[in-house]
This record gives C-alpha cells, structure tokens and sequence, in this order.
C-alpha cells in the first residue's frame, strides 16, 4: 500500500524517508482516506506523526533545470489527485474544451498555492506559507477585465480571507482552509475521485477515463456504480482496507480474463471480463524475485533501507519499466528500454544462474522434460503447459543435450520477459 501510493501521489518525482515513514504508518493504522488527504494538505513538521507529509509539496516546490518553481503544476496536481478535474488549461483562460472548467476554479485554488515555498535544510520535508491578506487578482488572456477571487476549492464556495491574528498569535493559514473543506464527506468530487481511483486500482480501468477528466462530456461509464461506490465508501468513513476488500469481492474483480472465444470482445469499459493490464515496474521486480526464487535473498525487511543487489536492481527496473516523472501511471505499456532491459541487463541476466534452491536449481535436478516443462510453468506462468508447449519444451533438451544447464537459463529468461509474464491476468 505504501509504495502504490508513493507512486499514485508523487508520480516518480522521486523518494524520501521521512515520506515512506508517513505513509507506512499511515497504512499500518488503517488510516482514513479523507484523514491521509488532510495531513498532505497541511503538513505539520514539528508533529512527528505528520512530519513526513510534507514532502508531497516540497518536492513539488523544487526548482528543476532553468524552470521557475512551478505553483500552477502544484496546484493542478492538488485537483488532479484529490478531486479528480485537470484545470492546466483552465489557467490563463477558461479551459477551450471542456466547458465545466473556468478559470475562476483554478486561480482560486492558485491563490493559496502562489504563497507556499519549501523550508531549506530541514530535516523533514517542511513548507513556509505566506498569509494571504488579500483576495488574488487574475484576468484572462481574452478578456482585460481584473477579476479577483479569494481562497477556493474548485466548484465550491469561495472561503473567507482569514483575518488578520492579534499580536502574538501565529498567522491564519489558507493551507489549512484547503485542508479542511476539501477531503469532506459533502464534497462529491472527493469521494468520487478516489471511488474512482481504487476502482482502476483493483479492475484495471477507470469508471471515468481518463481519472483526472471528470467533467459533464466526460461522464463515467457506469455512472450509478460511481455514485454507489463514492457514497459507500465515505458511509464507511474512507476506510481504505475497506474498499478494497469490497472491490475484490465483486464480480467485476473475479472475471477472467480468456475472452478468446468470443469472435469480437466487448470494449474494456464493459467489464464484461477481467481486464489485462501490464505489471507495474515494482510488481514486475517482486515477481521476477519471486519466479527466481530470490525475492527473499533480496528484499530488505519492512522498515529497514534498501541497499546493495536489492536497491541496484530496484533502480534498474524503475529505468526501464517506470513512467517518466511527473506523468500519471493511469496505464502501463510496453516500452523499447523495458525489451532492451529484458534483453541485454547483466543483474537481470545473473538472476538465471544457479544457485542452491533457487528456480535453476530446482529444475536442474529434474530429468524428464515433461518435470521441467511443468516447473517453469508452475513456478513463473502459474498454470500447466500445454501439450504444444510440453513439446516444444522436449524439443530444446533434445536439439543439443550437451548445453542443458544454459538451455535451461534461456528458457526461464524467455518465460520471464513475455508478455504473458509482464501481465496481470
């Protein structure tokens, strides 16, 4: 859970301690979802038990290359993940396409945003968030008109600017207005956004796709499903453990995915079957362990830091199987780097090696081809061969007898590198 939603909320930005601590904590208590959103929207860095938190706007609020600190890309991120609507284009204009997104909701979340800046040299990730004193004053690029809005959770109400504090009083903060109103039980957007979000998490797609366009022209393919699933889930107080046992319970969880039969499959909106996705590049790392027979020679017990082989190979398949930062893992494809990776990476290669009780070892003891078809299959497809593919298995053992211990290492790297490997059935 920790590292699925380091990934949905950071998007490869990159990682951080502090960060991982937080949200393994989190998860570990079974914190609420709407509660999570509130300690990201208002980081506390002299709370130990929030401290972490911060490093979703900290590492947002980093200046890369010769780029400014980029608070518009912070604050459509803030609408993007926590309530689902893209307002990028909405920020000079109302947006030109999608009718439901005007300027006004962008700027108005804007406004709290232009006024935050990272803490330097902190031991945990910290903001410094200017008061904001006055209402923000924007025009549009086709219309010279000065309009002006105070602090704003897109399409709803505008809030009051905080008054000024009396002497000795800590300033009132517009980050913790955000964080109040935003991730609330009334707010349909909320729940509907991370209904939604779980739902892709679990079945493979979105019940509105892309996840960020919820929009009129945009409406969810089954729309009373979406309403269902947001008014439960926040019925049950987010409870994240919750809905996730509930979507894995469902029919829609539990279909296969053999359509094979059926001459022209239903689209994927349907959910008429299980829906094939690829591997994540931290799924396709612990399978590739597991299949080897070396995940547990490898990974570092929970709590402890990655290091040697372990972290080497953990950055070696983010490179190749990994979104580039900053873009949304809303679906994962196969790439050129990931087959060169599969093809050519020697500590992936140095997984197929012999070792005592590893997958190679166990097979190797094996004499019958029929044995070591079915090992391999077990072992990384999960299922039995088939005949056809028993055969082909006797027929590489039979081709050149002599090299049966390097026959035997190409054929796990050829299973490890398909496409039936790298997908989630």
């Amino acid at each position: 859970m920790r590292e699925l939603f380091h990934v949905l909320l950071m998007e490869r930005r990159g990682d951080n301690t502090a960060w991982d601590n937080y949200l393994q904590a989190a998860f570990e208590a079974n914190k609420t979802w709407d509660q999570l959103v509130r300690e990201i929207l208002f980081p506390d860095e002299k709370d130990p038990q929030r401290a972490g938190a911060g490093f979703f706007y900290t590492k947002r609020l980093e200046a890369y290359g010769q780029n400014p600190i980029d608070h518009p890309g912070l604050t459509r991120d803030v609408g993007r993940l926590f309530l689902g609507i893209d307002l990028q284009c909405a920020q000079c204009h109302d947006h030109l396409f999608i009718g439901d997104y005007k300027q006004r909701e962008f700027q108005g979340l804007y406004s709290v945003y232009l006024n935050v800046t990272a803490k330097g040299d902190q031991p945990v990730p910290a903001v410094i968030e200017k008061p904001l004193i006055k209402k923000h004053e924007f025009v549009s690029v086709f219309d010279s008109t000065k309009q002006e809005t105070g602090p704003r959770i897109p399409f709803g109400v505008e809030l009051p600017i905080p008054e000024a504090p009396a002497a000795g009083t800590p300033p009132a903060s517009a980050l913790a207005l955000i964080a109040r109103d935003l991730p609330r039980v009334d707010n349909d957007r909320f729940s509907r956004n991370i209904a939604n979000r779980l739902w892709f998490l679990m079945i493979g797609r979105g019940l509105v796709h892309p996840l960020d366009l919820h929009h009129s022209d945009n409406p969810p393919s089954h729309p009373e499903l979406l309403d269902l699933l947001a008014r439960e889930f926040a019925t049950h107080q987010f409870d994240i453990r919750w809905m996730l046992r509930e979507l894995a319970l469902s029919q829609t969880y539990q279909r296969s995915s053999q359509g094979d039969a059926i001459p022209e499959p239903p689209p994927p909106e349907s959910y008429l079957w299980g829906i094939e996705k690829r591997l994540s590049a931290e799924q396709l790392l612990r399978s590739t362990l597991r299949a080897t027979g070396d995940l547990e020679r490898l990974e570092p017990p929970p709590g402890t830091a990655a290091a040697g082989e372990w972290k080497e190979l953990r950055t070696r398949f983010l490179t190749a199987y990994a979104n580039e930062p900053r873009e949304p893992e809303g679906e994962y494809l196969a790439t050129v780097k990931g087959a060169l990776f599969a093809l050519n990476d020697g500590k992936l290669l140095d997984l197929m090696k012999r070792r005592p009780g590893n997958l190679l070892d166990r097979v190797a003891t094996l004499t019958a081809p029929t044995e070591i078809a079915d090992e391999f299959y077990l072992t990384i497809f999960t299922r039995f061969p088939t005949d056809e593919e028993r055969g082909e298995v006797q027929a590489i053992f039979e081709k050149d007898p002599a090299r049966r211990e390097q026959s035997l290492a190409t054929l796990a790297w050829a299973m490890l590198a398909s496409i039936e490997f790298g997908i989630n059935h």
